[in-house]
């Protein structure tokens, strides 16, 4: 078989895992965005399955990634834009663990403190605005297996999307430190917020990898 054969079927699997990856994690943020609600309505039991499946999709977006580096290891330098390629997948790891965080010091908030002046909706908007910027991200990897500018076009979607959460998250860190003043709940509340913000600007290095890669398919 020659070598640009290889290196074709190497990256569409490459592709499948990266989708399979992002699948799980917009699971994941879409669980994630569940909690606060859950957590005013102090449903201690649906809290815990929620971290639950939290943590296991992290644990599956590992081995994902894992599988992803072996694929790519057994093409060798066959392939190019291979770097390119593992930084996205560890990229999407990140992103999985910072789920992972953020829902763990959240689930440590009492829900007294998220009724504060509207906070639980605040909250509750930016880490829907994260939940779509990952579904961009899913649009973007199924349009790379066909249409190489569409994949472009989102990826550009996806950057304005990292700016609307930067907005969101600069107003709420003020209205966090203006309204909460237990040590602990300011504390966990402002990483919380911050974790998220952290979150899309992983999730904007990942749209930028796809401009990349989308130019090279």
């Amino acid at each position: 078989m020659y070598s640009g054969e290889l290196e074709v079927q190497a990256k569409r699997k490459a592709l499948a895992v990266l989708q399979d990856e992002i699948n799980r994690i917009l699971n994941a943020v879409r669980d994630l965005s569940s909690l606060p609600e859950l957590i005013i309505k102090s449903d201690k039991s649906e809290v815990k399955q929620v971290l639950e499946r939290i943590k296991n999709t992290e644990d599956e977006v590992e081995a994902l990634r894992r599988k992803i580096t072996r694929e790519i290891a057994d093409v060798g330098g066959l392939m190019m834009n291979r770097e390119n390629l593992l930084n996205t997948a560890y990229t999407m790891d990140e992103i999985a663990g910072y789920i992972t965080g953020i829902a763990f010091k959240l689930s440590n908030i009492k829900g007294a403190t998220l009724k504060k002046e509207k906070i639980e909706k605040d909250l509750s908007e930016l880490i829907e605005q994260a939940v779509d910027q990952i579904y961009k991200i899913n649009e973007i990897v199924r349009a790379l297996g066909g249409n190489a500018t569409v994949a472009i076009d989102l990826a550009h979607e996806a950057q304005k999307m990292e700016r609307m959460v930067d907005e969101k998250y600069r107003s709420l860190t003020i209205k966090v430190l203006d309204e909460v003043t237990t040590t602990k709940e300011l504390m966990l509340l402002k990483d919380v917020v911050e974790g998220i913000e952290e979150m899309s600007d992983k999730c904007l290095q990942v749209s930028d990898s796809f401009i990349l890669l989308a130019l090279s398919l």
